[in-house]
């Protein structure tokens, strides 16, 4: 294994890049920086997307053309876990994000999103439930069932989202993307570009928004474009997500039941050509992210830090960055970020998911044909 040090860096603050409508909310360099320990402990795994720890520290992680494996705590990776579903492996579609039951140690249950096809070249996102079963050196799904399907399934590739997390309450919340279909995130008889709430079974829990009849139960908060992050803050509860803009416009919100977020009405960033998308960034009813980056970073995994291993990440939030190639450490004040520091800038990797493990490390993905674990400590 190797370790390699080194300082993290940050661009000049409040820069203003040709296609911004308004100041970027980039927060200045935290007094304190951040000197980073990198050790790989694997390598070798293709595109991987996500990564869970199970309660014995080893990892669950995702390939993206439909693979699932485990790692463990020395880098050894399993051959493929049998039994997981067929997904639809094109454009940024495939098996994409894992999480591990609460009770894990009792059920053995996890859920995963993947991209599932639908027929005649269709597809959605949707959340599979199944038991982790070891047999030996080897390791099946059991008792498989989908429990929530976006609806409708569309062709194409892109921005299937999406991450799965756990409140308190034992529900999951699910991030999807909008199938590159901007207008239908406003549409709340589709589940394109929403959050949606569901229990571990997929029943729709009793008090999320009421919604006439005809809309989707299950959505909790829409107006999102591709959100590739989620979490539970560790303190208060809450769900925090962040999505992909179009061309700048990276948002960190914390989706409230039945808020509207405002894709494609409001936004910070613009077309891919250039062209202003929608009525510009604020509009009276649709909600403000409480950060967002221009240009873009393309973020995806995020985690909140809680451990002891390094004193001054207590309390960050991690957010990974692809188009990037960085990992961002955001200082938080309640609900404010007062600081954004960016490390591993000299590396060139697109980070993909960003956990924090039970060693008080965190421990992140790249994606990449070669994608690799790496462990991330700092003094």
């Amino acid at each position: 294994m190797r370790v390699r040090f080194f300082a993290g860096s940050l661009a000049i603050a409040s820069v203003l890049s040709p296609c911004a409508e308004a100041q970027q909310t980039r927060a200045p360099e935290p007094r304190e920086k951040s000197t980073v320990s990198i050790e790989m402990v694997a390598k070798g795994l293709v595109h991987p997307w996500g990564l869970q720890f199970l309660p014995d520290g080893r990892m669950l992680v995702t390939e993206r053309p439909g693979r699932l494996r485990i790692v463990t705590r020395d880098g050894r990776i399993s051959e493929p876990i049998a039994n997981v579903p067929a997904v639809f492996g094109a454009g940024q579609g495939g098996l994409l994000d894992v999480a591990v039951d609460p009770d894990f140690a009792v059920t053995g249950t996890i859920y995963f999103t993947f991209a599932e096809p639908r027929g005649a070249g269709t597809a959605g996102t949707s959340v599979g439930r199944a038991k982790l079963v070891f047999t030996g050196t080897s390791s099946s799904l059991e008792n498989f069932s989908v429990i929530f399907r976006q609806q409708p399934q569309t062709s194409g590739g892109l921005h299937f989202g999406s991450r799965i997390a756990i409140a308190r309450d034992g529900n999951l919340f699910v991030a999807l993307g909008e199938r590159f279909q901007r207008d239908r995130s406003q549409d709340l008889t589709t589940h394109y570009g929403k959050v949606v709430r569901i229990s571990p079974i997929g029943a729709v829990p009793k008090d999320n928004p009421q919604r006439p009849s005809g809309q989707q139960p299950e959505i909790w908060s829409h107006g999102h474009r591709n959100m590739q992050s989620a979490a539970i803050h560790p303190v208060t509860g809450k769900l925090w997500t962040v999505e992909h803009g179009a061309r700048g416009g990276d948002e960190i919100n914390i989706p409230e039941a039945g808020k509207n977020y405002g894709w494609p009405i409001i936004t910070y960033g613009r077309d891919y050509s250039g062209a202003k998308i929608g009525d510009g960034t604020a509009k009276e009813g649709l909600e403000q992210p409480i950060y967002y980056w221009d240009p873009s970073i393309a973020p995806s995994g995020m985690a909140f830090y809680t451990g002891d291993l390094v004193p001054k990440w207590k309390g960050n939030l991690f957010v990974g960055a692809l188009v990037g190639q960085h990992l961002t450490r955001l200082v938080l004040d309640g609900e404010k970020v007062i600081a954004e520091e960016r490390l591993l800038t000299a590396e060139g990797e697109r980070i993909r998911d960003v956990r924090q493990g039970p060693d008080g490390a965190l421990y992140l993905l790249t994606d990449h044909p070669e994608g690799q674990i790496l462990r991330l400590t700092a003094r």
